[in-house]
């Protein structure tokens, strides 16, 4: 044991001292964290989105616009509310005739303060009609970086409404020459007519804009129609309100609780789980895969065998490996956790729940360190056998293509698995040893019974030993083969051959 010992030090020595290994540790949460900082950054950063209206009505897009003022002047007040409540001073872009509405604007009366505020109607408020005048004013003169400061929901931030009136053929070689983003032409007759609007645009990945102005379309059209027919509004609002099905838990108390965004993130926390340890496994197994592949190359196994024997040359190569993936890990882990911390709040976009119960909830630290290791000695004592037969790294790569479907296979599995981790699926899966250690990770939010646990942790432990018994033997004597490498045949043959015997019609060893 203490040579086995001595050969994981190496391993584990000789990978953390190059400049290479320290590159990959911070490689992968450096492109996470781009993943998330850089489409937000991107999405900050796109223009607003230039449109004109064509209304041939007369009188949709002003309504429409009407709706878009009460909006916007709607998020101002919420955000102001908020600020008081919190008892913080208003920030600098807000108007300071903002903080005098401090003692009249409420939860109760906002929906009445935003209507009037939009129409311009003061009287109805007591208000100053120079004050409404002016927050209307100022609404208007926003620019769209003042606006994203604000709220990245205001009109401003994200769409332009251009005033500058033009026939169609003007607007459409405006589009032609992105001068225009996009133009909405509204029929004579929306209200009867079966295209109301018509949505022009030579750009279609971003809808954005038309989903958002048509928004307000569907809700105008439908108080019209209410109208028409002389439906009530309270009935017509009843008639086009959607249903609202609240979610509910049991707790341990046999209690209902509502179900909030915290409990939807600890149900899916286990694929992310899986993907990283999908991830952690797959790649430092073929670190020992290639590192065995590369030394065979060079000869210095020879060198190394000749001071210990192939068994603890090949225990001291996982080992010593794992020993690098857990200091991997570990290092991901702290990464997430400052992550976690720092990002939310350097993107403006704090989370309303603490996240931090990912690393500190045993059930899937706990669990991710046990199938990292029950996986990664099933794969790496299988790998390293493999390597050991191989003369190069092509070669060892065409051995690791029935791997990586194996390794798949969980992988396609996962968003079944964890819609239902304890269906008959996920429980079938979680017997098969290759993609036990995945399934049971992917099973952890549900969580499995005691039992399965027992027995899947048993079923890993004999099927690793089994795996470690025929890698053994097929290690002592395809390390120092050389030439032509040998066919399945002749690779069961050696496992069936007694330790300390060469099996027969062997390739020649040098």
């Amino acid at each position: 044991m203490n040579k086995t010992f001595l050969v994981a030090f190496r391993e584990y020595y000789e990978n953390l001292s190059t400049k290479t290994f320290w590159l990959g540790i911070f490689v992968f949460p450096i492109i996470l964290v781009a993943s998330l900082v850089v489409p937000t950054l991107l999405e900050k950063s796109k223009q607003a989105r230039v449109f004109t209206v064509v209304d041939h009505s007369g009188w949709l897009h002003k309504a429409i616009a009407q709706k878009i003022k009460e909006r916007d002047i709607s998020i101002v007040l919420n955000g102001a509310l908020e600020y008081w409540l919190s008892d913080e001073n208003l920030p600098a872009h807000y108007p300071e005739h903002l903080d005098k509405l401090r003692s009249l604007v409420n939860a109760d009366n906002l929906n009445q303060y935003t209507v009037a505020l939009a129409a311009g109607q003061s009287d109805s408020i007591q208000l100053p009609a120079k004050l409404t005048e002016s927050i209307n004013s100022w609404r208007e003169s926003l620019t769209q970086a003042q606006a994203r400061q604000i709220s990245a929901n205001l009109s401003a931030a994200r769409f332009h409404m251009s005033s500058v009136l033009a026939t169609v053929t003007e607007l459409n070689d405006a589009l032609i020459n992105e001068d225009l983003f996009a133009y909405f032409e509204i029929s004579d007759d929306p209200l009867n007519d079966e295209t109301a609007l018509i949505y022009v645009s030579n750009n279609f990945t971003d809808e954005s804009l038309k989903y958002w102005y048509v928004s307000f379309a569907e809700e105008i059209i439908k108080r019209k129609h209410a109208d028409l027919f002389d439906i009530d509004d309270d009935v017509a609002l009843k008639l086009t309100e959607s249903l609202h099905v609240p979610s509910r838990k049991i707790t341990n108390e046999g209690k209902q609780a509502q179900v909030d965004t915290a409990d939807h993130v600890h149900q899916w926390v286990p694929v992310a789980f899986v993907y990283l340890l999908w991830l952690s496994v797959f790649s430092i197994s073929q670190m020992l895969l290639t590192n065995t592949v590369e030394e065979k190359s060079n000869r210095i196994i020879e060198v190394l065998l000749s001071s210990v024997s192939p068994l603890q040359l090949m225990s001291g190569k996982i080992f010593g490996i794992a020993a690098t993936g857990f200091t991997i890990i570990l290092s991901w882990i702290v990464f997430f956790f400052i992550a976690i911390k720092i990002l939310p709040l350097a993107l403006g976009m704090p989370l309303s729940f603490d996240l931090t119960f990912v690393v500190s909830d045993l059930r899937y630290i706990g669990s991710f360190i046990a199938y990292f290791m029950f996986g990664y000695f099933f794969y790496a004592a299988l790998l390293v056998g493999m390597g050991s037969v191989c003369n190069s790294l092509k070669e060892a790569q065409n051995l690791m293509t029935p791997v990586i479907l194996i390794l798949l296979v969980p992988m396609f599995a996962m968003v079944p698995v964890g819609q239902d981790p304890n269906g008959v699926l996920a429980k079938v899966m979680s017997y098969i040893p290759p993609f036990t250690p995945f399934v049971m990770m992917n099973r952890a939010a549900g969580p499995p019974s005691l039992f399965e646990y027992i027995t899947t942790t048993l079923l890993m432990l004999v099927s690793i030993a089994f795996v470690f018994w025929g890698s053994a033997k097929v290690f002592r004597i395809g390390i120092l083969l050389t030439g032509k490498p040998p066919k399945l045949r002749e690779i069961l043959r050696w496992l069936r051959a007694p330790v300390g015997t060469a099996p027969k019609k062997t390739t020649e060893l040098e």
